[in-house]
């Protein structure tokens, strides 16, 4: 059984998910763009998640949320659902989209490591050595959007969604911060230069390594059905936060061990058939076995 995992709203999260078998599914082309985004922004206005930065690979998406209300393991649910579904319609296939490892949900603690992961979500596409910068990309990648402030309007794709149905015609997505950042301008700006400096940091490696890039045109004509012919990393440890400072690390985890000794000593309780209330950010068994659950403390 895998730990429970605490669900608190004002949390800042990095989250990932990868296809079955690596298999580049998520390709970009304009369906899969506008499928992706669609499918996102309705979430993300369903269970009011602010999305900060989207960066969608072939076969992987990096998406950094802001959860408001505690509503993200929803929100994912809702999300990783509709696209799987309107996918396979674009694909004609029937088959699983997604691995059966579940989604990385990451916390980010502090600003700084809202930062550092937002440079590392957008230039994702550098790195993996397909394009020589982060607007090159030729799939879903948010960070123009986010750094100029611009909404998103999406039409529903024609596949698999009902003409007349109940999801809606079109969807907007406006991009945003955590609200915790308080100068937004200096961010962007740091956030601006960090990627550059990435690029140009990335750029150098390959110029000493002699290779290159695979290029927007290479990327996009990659078969969707093909995968990466490198072995795929062991995934051992499944990390919860993402802390620079050492002492803000612990102390998440430390948080982190104390709502699963007190979520475990609750539960036994309740199995016991006794009365009880379960600690706040208990998700699973609030949802649906309709448990009593502490209300979080106010900030």
């Amino acid at each position: 059984m895998s730990l429970p995992r605490e669900v608190l709203p004002g949390r800042t999260y990095m989250l990932t998910r990868r296809c079955t078998q690596r298999q580049l599914l998520l390709r970009p082309d304009k369906v899969t763009n506008e499928t992706f985004l669609y499918c996102l922004a309705e979430a993300a206005n369903r269970y009011d998640v602010r999305i900060v930065l989207p960066v969608v690979m072939s076969n992987h998406h990096h998406t950094v949320v802001y959860d408001r209300d505690g509503r993200a393991i929803e929100f994912m649910e809702h999300f990783h659902k509709m696209l799987a579904k309107a996918q396979n319609a674009h694909r004609g296939r029937r088959e699983n989209l997604w691995s059966s490892e579940p989604p990385c949900l990451v916390q980010l603690v502090e600003v700084d490591d809202v930062l550092d992961k937002l440079v590392y979500v957008a230039t994702n596409p550098v790195k993996a050595g397909l394009v020589e910068r982060a607007h090159h990309w030729p799939g879903v990648h948010g960070l123009a959007a986010l750094l100029n402030r611009k909404e998103i309007v999406v039409r529903r794709p024609k596949q698999f969604f009902r003409a007349g149905g109940s999801m809606p015609e079109e969807v907007t997505l406006e991009l945003g911060l955590p609200p915790d950042i308080e100068d937004v301008d200096a961010f962007l700006c740091a956030l601006r230069e960090r990627v550059t400096a990435e690029e140009e940091r990335l750029a150098t490696e390959r110029r000493r390594a002699g290779r290159g890039v695979l290029g927007r045109r290479g990327v996009l004509q990659q078969d969707w059905r093909s995968r990466p012919t490198s072995h795929g990393p062991r995934r051992g440890l499944r990390p919860r936060v993402a802390a620079r400072s050492v002492w803000a690390r612990v102390e998440a985890l430390q948080r982190n061990r104390a709502f699963i000794d007190a979520y475990r000593a609750a539960r036994a309780a309740w199995l016991a058939g006794l009365s009880v209330v379960f600690p706040p950010g208990t998700y699973w068994l609030r949802r649906f076995a309709s448990v009593v659950v502490a209300e979080p403390p106010r900030a």
